[in-house]
């Protein structure tokens, strides 16, 4: 088995914290998820992970104007400089301090980040071989507290900051020595943006307070409307009114709303555009200088603590920490572009369709999500549940997803017309905690906590079939056998069952364990089971014979990772790792588990012998990351890195405003930093990925498979010429692959109507694969234009029936070629349907013209 599995991707958290990015191009963006960083495609419907991780959370942003260097810093000051058509990881580097404000100029040779009240100047790394890739340029002060924003002028010449001291200052580049920055004064409260306008005639700042002021570069006799006196003065006059010429406010406008605070601010001088987050979850859009409310939108109840625009101006993006939301907006049509959110708790368990397309996942807020692998976007979300997600399970071809929740309730959804068609019920109310639906999908069975039973019901007709009773402690885990109809259930009673549901002795088999039974799974070949305790152990059982055949002691595998409250060194502190998922790789010759630990085992199973262990995180902000602390931030009251160190200075960020008896728990626990562990792990059933279920969101591993060899990749002159001398000699496979690879369009439409249909059949069969994406996209674009419309149904038909099953296990690779297709075959379709029905009424006309002619001429006559 192949073992050369990489982190692929990262669903089920879009947005944690920090700032969001737009693209030059304005098609995709940016958004810090933990440690990491997705890329999300609006365009073609796609998101990426890249893959660099960062030592904790990362809490700002900053990509170079040709969108080729991306610098990522945690909220300790460390930096990462990341190349990022690559996406590859360059260089790192430490600001030395928390970095609150960072911004590339326009013309990208500067980069200017905050310093707590200092501004530092940066040479823009370049492309070159350095010893550096950070040259501090200078250093510039003047503020007296905490610098908030960064925003240059558009000829590179100037900068503004703004500062929590209440004002904002103005900087030049080539300052002289004796060069006193100007002073912008007047809010009373942070200032949390401050901005040129188009054509630099213009300074808008905004306040934490909701106050926005606008600055002109005039004198006093300016604003007071003498502005010709001035225009005609000579220049020494000029020079002695020099000190009365300075910004000054023009106007003021605020927002006037009570106990609301702006969490965020974004400007977009193009248009004078300016979008302002408020804490309650409302984004207002408005038109400076004249501050008229263009659009309104609640999103949430949650403070909007990011916002971006794109290049155009037109998609407003939205990131919400504490719901973990982000939104791209289109305020022209009122429309979603994105509308993506993770789980608010942790997730609880995964499942993958059969196809590998599809995976579902469950949570602890009570939601069940359905993710696309190819892109990485939740499509549906059913919220039907009241508690726990505890189960997932797939069925029927992936067109059934069943659930299990402590609720007391199992639920059916139909992933065809997306709604809850059944929900599967108790006698009495129990808590259900494990999952599994048998192969063909018609009957379902759910173990409970409480009354240690386990419950079947008939997918048809949703009655309760039977009770199975015998276990002395709380179901952990349920599983059938893939061939036959054999049920195992692992319990905290020390023992795992088998079932034969079906058949009328109800047979039953028990497996004596040494401790509490965590998980079991079946081998796809149904003649072995496995299952792991609580001591951190997996045994190997053979059902026929009912006979342990094998274990694995994984105790000193899987653990790892020092707590801060951890009294012993993590090799030391072993008691309590254990596997809490298992699950078969697809051929069944090893097996992969997780538990609460910062790693994933994959064991051989004949040989017993550990083959990998990935680490799922190396986020220094989770807990049982680090195998060794440093002694330096432990104190005699606890450790400090426990203590809450965010920027909660102000009265609103501390208050609770939550209803008494809303919230479940210990109100008087402390809170404590998120544990990195994996709650369920699941191979897809291709064999070629598996994906996890962790702190972080749901991480999905593959292996590297989307290379394909093609053989004229290895020709060298590729020219026009060589091209129509190839399609002149009827190798008509050859010229067109030829065409896609020079990629001109002329010279393509040249091919693609050279070849005669009765070649169309066998070239769309000998095509490579690698082809298929341009191939499909060329026919559905030009299918508007031609006119031609049997020719190119027939290469649809041709293409579609050669490699119908690559695309569809590829589909959402093909998801926006398809969509082009589809609309280009309904404007076809729609243009024909129209031709038809005049060509139909001009007949009618005209046979009734010709009635009427005749019925004239007979009065006539």
């Amino acid at each position: 088995m192949k073992t050369g599995f990489k982190f692929s991707n990262l669903c089920g958290t879009v947005y944690t914290a920090g700032n969001l990015i737009f693209t030059p191009d304005g098609n995709s963006i940016l958004s810090p998820v933990g440690n990491r960083v997705s890329l999300f495609d609006l365009v073609n419907n796609k998101s990426l992970t890249l893959p660099v991780e960062m030592r904790k959370d990362i809490k700002l942003m900053a990509l170079s104007p040709n969108a080729t260097l991306l610098v990522t810093i945690d909220k300790d000051g460390r930096a990462l400089l990341i190349n990022l058509p690559r996406r590859v990881l360059i260089a790192h580097f430490n600001f030395k301090a928390p970095v609150k404000a960072i911004e590339f100029s326009p013309d990208g040779k500067w980069i200017a980040a905050s310093h707590e009240k200092y501004v530092e100047i940066w040479k823009a790394p370049g492309f070159n071989r350095e010893f550096a890739p950070f040259v501090l340029h200078k250093t510039i002060g003047g503020h007296y507290d905490d610098i908030l924003n960064i925003s240059w002028s558009p000829d590179s010449k100037y900068f503004l900051t703004s500062s929590s001291d209440m004002t904002a200052r103005l900087y030049r580049m080539d300052a002289p020595k004796d060069y006193v920055p100007q002073t912008l004064a007047g809010h009373r409260n942070s200032v949390l943006g401050a901005w040129f306008s188009d054509d630099m005639k213009s300074i808008y700042t905004i306040s934490k307070d909701g106050a926005l002021f606008n600055w002109q570069y005039q004198t006093k006799a300016a604003l007071l409307g003498d502005s010709d006196e001035e225009d005609e003065m000579d220049v020494d006059s000029e020079e002695k009114r020099m000190d009365q010429k300075r910004w000054r406010v023009a106007g003021k406008h605020f927002l006037n709303q009570n106990g609301v605070k702006v969490k965020s601010c974004a400007f977009f001088a193009p248009s004078n555009l300016l979008v302002v987050g408020l804490s309650n979850g409302v984004f207002g859009l408005y038109e400076v200088p004249s501050f008229i409310n263009i659009h309104t939108l609640s999103i949430s109840q949650h403070n909007i603590d990011t916002v971006a625009i794109n290049r155009t101006g037109e998609w407003l993006a939205f990131g919400s920490s504490t719901m973990g939301q982000l939104l791209v907006w289109e305020w022209q049509s009122e429309s979603y572009v994105l509308k993506q959110q993770g789980h608010y708790y942790n997730m609880t368990s995964l499942s993958y369709s059969g196809d590998g397309q599809t995976l579902a996942t469950g949570g602890e807020d009570g939601k069940v999500k359905v993710w696309n692998t190819t892109s990485g976007f939740c499509f549906v979300t059913f919220s039907d549940h009241k508690s726990n997600v505890m189960a997932v399970e797939f069925a029927k071809q992936g067109k059934v997803l069943f659930s299990a929740s402590l609720d007391g309730t199992v639920r059916a959804f139909d992933l065809v017309r997306y709604r809850n068609f059944r929900t599967f019920t108790s006698p009495n109310p129990v808590q259900f905690s494990s999952l599994v639906v048998d192969p063909s999908g018609e009957v379902v069975c759910a173990g409970t906590t409480d009354t240690f039973e386990i419950y079947v019901w008939s997918v048809q007709t949703g009655k309760l079939l039977d009770i199975l009773a015998g276990h002395t402690g709380p179901i952990s885990s349920l599983t059938f056998s893939p061939v036959g109809m054999i049920l195992v259930s692992g319990s905290w009673d020390y023992t795992a069952r088998s079932w034969d549901i079906f058949g009328r002795s109800k047979q039953v088999e028990t497996f004596q364990h040494q401790n509490e039974v965590l998980a079991v799974a079946f081998r796809p070949d149904g003649r072995e089971i496995a299952a792991s305790t609580l001591d951190g152990q997996i045994a190997f059982w053979d059902v026929e014979n009912g006979k342990q055949v094998g274990s694995i002691e994984g105790r000193k595998d899987i653990s790892g990772g020092r707590k801060v409250n951890d009294r012993t060194a993590a090799d030391n502190a072993a008691s309590g790792k254990c596997f809490n998922s298992l699950c078969y790789t697809a051929d069944g010759s090893s097996i992969l588990g997780g538990g609460n630990s910062k790693y994933i085992c994959i064991y051989d199973i004949d040989t017993k012998v550990l083959v990998k262990k990935f680490q799922i995180s190396n986020n220094l902000s989770l807990d049982g990351t680090q195998e060794q602390l440093n002694s330096k931030y432990m104190t005699e009251f606890g450790s400090k890195e426990l203590m809450d160190v965010e920027d909660s200075s102000d009265v609103e960020d501390r208050l609770d405003h939550t209803l008494p008896g809303t919230q479940s728990g210990d109100l008087s626990v402390r809170r404590t930093r998120p544990e990195a562990r994996s709650m369920a792990v699941r191979f897809s059933p291709t064999g070629r990925s598996w994906a996890a279920a962790t702190t972080d969101g749901l991480l999905i591993y593959s292996l590297d498979d989307t290379i394909l060899f093609d053989p004229f990749d290895l020709e060298i002159d590729i020219t026009p010429e060589t091209v129509m001398e190839a399609l002149e000699e009827k190798e008509y496979l050859r010229s067109l692959c030829m065409a896609f690879r020079l990629n001109e369009k002329s010279i393509l439409h040249k091919v693609f109507e050279a070849i005669p249909p009765g070649s169309i059949d066998i070239v769309a069969r000998t095509i490579s694969e690698k082809y298929l994406d341009k191939l499909l996209q060329f026919i559905g674009v030009h299918m508007e234009h031609s006119p031609h419309i049997e020719f190119h149904l027939m290469w649809v038909v041709s293409v579609m029936t050669a490699h119908g099953r690559y695309l569809k296990e590829h589909r959402g690779e093909f998801q926006s070629v398809f969509r082009t297709l589809h609309k280009s075959i309904n404007r076809v379709r729609d243009d024909i349907s129209n031709l038809c029905d005049t060509n139909t009424y001009t007949l009618k006309y005209l046979l009734n013209q010709q009635n009427i002619t005749a019925r004239n001429n007979s009065i006539n006559h």
